[in-house]
């Protein structure tokens, strides 16, 4: 069978995208080609928006004229998501209707393919029913962090939700155990952040002046000399937010290799084996929607442990 080839393309962004993330739309727009390529496209400049060169961030607006590069067919079709992954998700979705799901998304499931994952949750979503085929996530969360997760399954729908995003107007709220006893005087964390893409494909973030504004505003739950419960709010979001707020307040969060305490979380390997943040409620306030999870089993285990 020939490959099939496709030629360079002006695309004028329609209603149907406006607001929507350039990553998401070429997705939508290059059938059949893995976020990895679509990211490496954008960054090496192939990709242009308005004629400029553009991030995958990116929001669309109405008139705006993408150039999507050549590209042929010729890619492996996403990987089949197991029973197992579809059964795990189901039984994890907390509300659904027509437009959108919310999901407590389990730990360990990236919420997207790319950089060396080939599966995330959106990709084996829409394995799981064809009325999910065109479904979109509204947000993200980490691998290794749990909880909230909303999908649109309707573009007007997700044009709302990140109306809502880009005006302010949603709260998200986390739960994190972190290393040692959180002052209850420390309910502001507020620095910049610059995000740096390794070769590997992996982000990292760190604190420079350089970087964009961030805030956090941290409540203690429970607070004990070894560990500590607390409730976040983020204010921006920023990539890996709490995770960097966390340790630059000295309380690094359990489990996590990136920026935690190693000496700590190898201490606590026998009774860990996710890092510990979870995504504990979210809230559309104009849309009046939200959604809320309990406080995740092994969270409370580990605090009765140590209490």
């Amino acid at each position: 069978m020939s490959t099939q080839f496709n030629p360079v393309q002006i695309y004028t962004v329609t209603d149907d995208y406006s607001g929507t993330r350039l990553d998401n739309c070429l997705l939508s727009k290059m059938k059949g080609i893995p976020r990895s390529k679509i990211y490496s496209i954008i960054r090496k400049g192939e990709v242009r928006v308005n004629k400029s060169r553009c991030k995958p961030s990116q929001k669309l607006q109405i008139g705006d004229e993408v150039r999507i590069p050549p590209y042929s067919n010729e890619h492996k079709a996403t990987k089949k998501a197991e029973n197992n992954l579809k059964d795990k998700l189901i039984n994890s979705i907390i509300f659904k209707d027509k437009k959108f799901i919310i999901l407590n998304k389990p730990v360990g499931i990236a919420s997207h393919g790319g950089s060396g994952i080939s599966l995330g949750v959106i990709e084996a979503f829409r394995q799981i029913d064809k009325s999910y085929k065109e479904a979109q996530l509204v947000h993200r969360l980490d691998k290794d962090t749990s909880g909230c997760l909303v999908i649109a399954l309707r573009k007007s729908i997700l044009r709302e939700f990140h109306k809502e995003i880009r005006e302010g107007h949603v709260d998200k709220d986390y739960l994190a155990l972190v290393k040692g006893s959180w002052p209850k005087s420390l309910n502001t964390v507020e620095v910049s952040l610059l995000k740096d893409r390794l070769k590997s494909g992996e982000r990292e973030v760190q604190i420079d002046p350089r970087g964009k504004n961030s805030i956090s505003h941290f409540e203690v739950v429970k607070a004990k000399k070894t560990l500590s419960l607390v409730k976040c709010r983020i204010i921006t979001g920023r990539t890996h937010q709490i995770r960097v707020h966390a340790t630059h307040s000295g309380h690094p969060i359990v489990g996590d290799i990136k920026y935690g305490d190693k000496n700590f979380n190898k201490a606590l390997k026998a009774d860990i084996n996710r890092m510990m943040l979870h995504a504990h409620e979210i809230k559309f306030k104009n849309m009046k929607i939200e959604a809320s999870t309990k406080i995740p089993d092994d969270f409370t285990k580990l605090m009765k442990k140590y209490d």
